[in-house]
């Protein structure tokens, strides 16, 4: 599975004083579709944390195109994209319910040892759920 969709309502609490979505909670929106896309692969974060490996954002980038507002259903699609030997990167688009590109964004994350605080190779389960999709 390359890519996956999931939808979800903007909350109040997003918006900024004209109704429309804080350009910081864009991020969490992408948090919150690579945590699903991973999930639906058969990877917990938590689980991986609990192995001593953590995947901190190095890189993320963010292209307004229109805004959300206030109790918009967005679908948020996050695409796998590559992974080398301690990196991972992942593309997303949101769009509303009427089908409108609003945002497309990307991020970089690094597999990094909770005890070292150095990059790692990730665990085996993980390289082999990537490597099927990498194909």
């Amino acid at each position: 599975m390359k890519e996956f969709e999931f939808e979800v309502r903007v909350r109040y609490s997003e918006t900024d004083q004209m109704g429309v979505v804080y350009h910081g909670n864009y991020a969490q929106y992408f948090e919150m579709g690579r945590v699903e896309w991973l999930r639906k692969m058969g990877v917990s974060y938590k689980k991986m944390e609990e192995e001593g490996v953590m995947l901190p954002v190095v890189s993320l980038t963010t292209n307004f195109k229109k805004p959300a507002r206030y109790d918009d259903l967005l679908t948020i699609k996050t695409v796998f994209k590559s992974q080398t030997s301690v990196k991972i990167e992942f593309e997303y688009e949101i769009h509303n319910e009427a089908k409108e590109l609003l945002t497309i964004g990307s991020s970089v994350l690094v597999f990094v040892n909770m005890k070292t605080g150095r990059p790692t190779v990730p665990p085996d389960y993980i390289k082999e759920c990537l490597a099927s999709i990498s194909k």
